[in-house]
C-alpha cells in the first residue's frame, strides 16, 4: 500500500502582502491628480494578477525622487523595519518612481532587503538573477541621469523667464500680489504687483522699526504691536522670523534678486549668477540701507539681547579679577552686589570671590570716566597719542600699498601676455597649461586686488582734523551723559568706551580701545552711542604710547588703592 504524498506548493506563488508607493514630482501634476490614481490602479491590477494582497498604500504627491528625505518614503522605511512587518513586496510602477538618485536608491533599496522586503517594478519586471540586478543599475543610473537633464532645462528655462522679468511661479513676498502679465502660447507669463493692504503694513515695519512711527522698536516687539492690532500675516499671527523677513527682503525696494540659493544644498550662490528682477518699489531704497545697517548694529551674535536690556550697568564688561569669569548681579533684602559667576556655578574652589556693592561701584567707574578719561587734559593726551602712532603707521602703509600696486600691475602684464600668445597662434585654448597657468595668475590678482582695497581702506584721506573745540565739546557731552541721562543711556556710553572691568575688593581697571575716542573726537561727537567695541589697542598705560605713564606712575601705590576692607571704604584707583 504506498503511502499518499501530499501535494507541494512552491513558495513563489504564494500569496504574499504588498505595499504600492505612488509618487509624481510636479506640484501641478499633483493637483489634478493625474498620475498616482493610474498608478494605484496598475499596482491593484498587478497583485491580482500576482494572486497576491494589497495590504498598504504610500502616496507622496509633488515630491522630487532626488529628495531621500521624503516624509511618506520614509515613512515606509520606518514600516519596513519594525517587527514584525506589515508587507513583503513593495511594487511600483517603476523604479523612477522609487528614486532617481543611485546612491538613495541603493541605500532605501538595502534598508528594504535588510527586512526581507522585495522591490519589483510593474513596467519593467526584472529576474532576480545578476542579469537582472545589472539591467536594474542601468535603469536607476538612467533616471537619474535623465532627471539631472530635466532640472538643468528647467532651470535654463526659468532663468531666461526672469531675466526677461517674469515671475517664476513661487509664492510672492508679504505686500504682493502676483498677476497674468501676457500670454504665450498656452503658458501665462506673470508678474508682481503691490497689495495695497499688505504694503501698508510693510511700510508700517519699516516704520516701528526705525522710529518713524512714534518709539523705536525692536523685531519682538514689532511682533507684539502688530498682533494686538489684530494684523495677520496672510491669516497667520506674525512672528518674529515673518518680520525679520519683511525687514531684510531687498524685494521691496523695487530689485528682487532670482537664482540666489541652491534648492538642493542651501548654499548662496555667487553675486554673479543672480539675476535681477525690476519690481514696483514699496519702499525706498535708503530706508531699507538703514534697517540693514541697525539689524547688523542689533544682531545677537554683535551684541546679545542681554547686554542691552539688562539693567545692570557693567553687564558684559565686568569680570572677577581672581578668575576672569564675568560678575553677575545677586540681590538680597534691599542690597545689589557684583559677584563672580565663577564661584556662584561651580563654588568656592573654583574662585575665592567677592560681592562688591553695586550702585558704589557704578558709581566710581562713572567717577572715573568723568574725571580721568573725558577730563579735556587727559582726553588731548589719550587722542593726540594715538593719532600720532596712527600717522606713522599709515605711513609704513603707504609703503606696502605702493608694491601692492606694482604685484598687481605685473600679474596683469603676465595674463595679457598669455591671451596674446592665444590669439597670436602660439598656445591652443584647451591647453592644459594655459589653464594652470591662467588659474594661477587670476588668483594671484583677486589677492592682490583685495590687498589693495584693504590697505587703501586704512589710508587717513582727507581726515578731519583735531581741535580743541571739538575735544572740549565731546568732553562736556560725555560728562553730562554719564552724570545726568536716562540709566540705559548712561550704559551705552559706557560699553561704547570700556570693554572691561576687572573688578576686586580693592581695585577696578577699566579697559577700553582708544580708537573710539580718537574716531568720537575727530567726528566732534559720537555718532551713536549702540557702536559695539571691536578689539583695538587698549587705552591703559603702556609707557610708549601713553603719555601720562610716568606721571601716574610716580603716583604713590597707596593714593591708587582702593581702601581695604568693607566695600563701603572703596576710593577710586586712577589706572586708566
Amino acid at each position: 500500500m504506498n503511502p499518499r504524498i501530499a501535494p507541494t506548493v512552491s513558495p513563489s506563488v504564494l500569496p504574499k502582502r504588498v505595499a504600492v508607493y505612488a509618487r509624481v514630482s510636479p506640484v501641478k501634476q499633483a493637483e489634478a491628480d493625474l498620475s498616482i490614481p493610474d498608478q494605484i490602479a496598475q499596482a491593484k491590477s498587478w497583485c491580482t494578477r500576482q494572486r497576491h494582497e494589497l495590504v498598504q498604500e504610500y502616496i507622496e504627491p509633488g515630491a522630487s525622487g532626488t529628495d531621500e528625505s521624503r516624509p511618506v518614503f520614509q515613512q515606509m522605511l520606518t514600516d519596513a523595519r519594525s517587527q514584525p512587518r506589515s508587507f513583503d513586496i513593495l511594487v511600483v510602477r517603476s523604479f523612477s518612481r522609487f528614486a532617481r538618485d543611485n546612491f538613495a536608491y541603493a541605500m532605501a533599496k538595502r534598508t528594504l532587503n535588510k527586512a526581507g522586503i522585495t522591490v519589483q517594478s510593474i513596467t519593467q519586471p526584472l529576474a532576480d538573477d545578476a542579469t537582472g540586478q545589472m539591467v536594474e543599475s542601468i535603469l536607476v543610473a538612467f533616471d537619474a541621469y535623465t532627471s539631472k537633464e530635466i532640472g538643468k532645462h528647467t532651470a535654463r528655462s526659468m532663468k531666461e523667464n526672469a531675466r526677461q522679468g517674469f515671475w517664476n511661479g513661487s509664492r510672492p513676498p508679504f505686500g504682493y500680489d502676483v498677476i497674468g502679465a501676457e500670454r504665450r502660447g498656452q503658458k501665462v507669463k506673470k508678474r508682481l504687483e503691490v497689495n495695497t493692504a499688505e504694503a501698508a503694513v510693510v511700510r508700517r515695519i519699516f516704520g516701528l522699526y526705525l522710529g518713524t512711527e512714534g518709539v523705536q522698536l525692536g523685531v519682538k516687539s514689532i511682533v507684539t504691536k502688530l498682533n494686538a492690532a489684530g494684523e495677520s500675516f496672510r491669516g497667520k499671527p506674525f512672528m518674529i522670523s515673518s518680520i525679520h523677513r519683511i525687514l531684510t527682503n531687498e524685494t521691496y525696494t523695487g530689485q528682487h534678486w532670482f537664482n540666489v540659493q541652491d534648492s538642493r544644498t542651501g548654499a548662496i550662490r555667487p553675486r554673479e549668477e543672480w539675476i535681477g528682477i525690476e519690481v514696483p518699489a514699496i519702499i525706498p531704497r535708503d530706508t531699507w540701507e538703514n534697517v540693514q545697517e541697525q539689524l547688523a548694529e542689533r544682531a545677537p551674535r554683535k551684541a546679545p539681547g542681554r547686554l542691552v536690556s539688562s539693567p545692570t550697568l557693567l553687564t558684559g564688561i565686568a569680570v572677577c579679577a581672581h578668575c576672569g569669569a564675568g560678575m553677575t548681579l545677586r540681590t538680597g533684602k534691599g542690597y545689589r552686589y557684583y559677584t563672580c559667576a565663577g564661584r556662584a556655578q561651580k563654588g568656592p574652589t573654583r574662585c575665592g570671590g567677592c560681592a562688591v556693592s553695586m550702585p558704589k561701584v557704578d558709581q566710581r567707574v562713572i567717577d572715573t570716566l568723568s574725571t580721568q578719561i573725558f577730563a579735556p587734559e587727559r582726553l588731548t593726551d589719550l587722542v593726540s597719542g594715538y593719532l600720532d602712532k596712527a600717522k606713522a603707521e599709515a605711513q609704513q602703509q603707504r609703503s606696502q600699498l605702493g608694491q601692492i600696486k606694482a604685484d598687481l600691475t605685473e600679474t596683469d602684464g603676465a595674463i595679457k601676455r598669455l591671451l596674446g600668445m592665444v590669439e597670436a597662434g602660439l598656445m591652443e585654448v584647451d591647453d592644459p597649461a594655459l589653464r594652470e597657468r591662467m588659474s594661477v595668475l587670476k588668483a594671484k590678482r583677486k589677492s592682490l586686488t583685495a590687498q589693495l582695497e584693504q590697505a587703501s581702506d586704512l589710508q587717513p584721506a582727507n581726515r578731519p582734523h583735531l581741535t580743541e573745540a571739538k575735544l572740549r565739546r565731546l568732553s562736556e557731552t560725555i560728562r553730562a551723559a554719564l552724570h545726568t541721562a536716562p540709566p540705559e543711556m548712561r550704559k551705552a556710553y559706557i560699553k561704547l568706551f570700556v570693554d572691561k572691568a576687572v573688578i576686586s575688593k580693592e581695585t577696578i581697571e577699566l579697559t577700553g580701545p582708544k580708537s573710539l575716542l580718537a574716531r568720537a573726537a575727530l567726528a566732534d561727537l559720537p555718532n551713536t552711542p549702540a557702536e559695539v567695541i571691536i578689539y583695538v589697542r587698549e587705552w591703559r598705560p603702556q609707557g610708549d604710547s601713553n603719555p601720562c605713564y610716568r606721571r601716574e606712575r610716580a603716583v604713590s601705590w597707596a593714593s591708587r588703592r582702593w581702601g581695604r576692607g568693607t566695600v563701603g571704604s572703596l576710593k577710586p584707583r586712577p589706572r586708566l
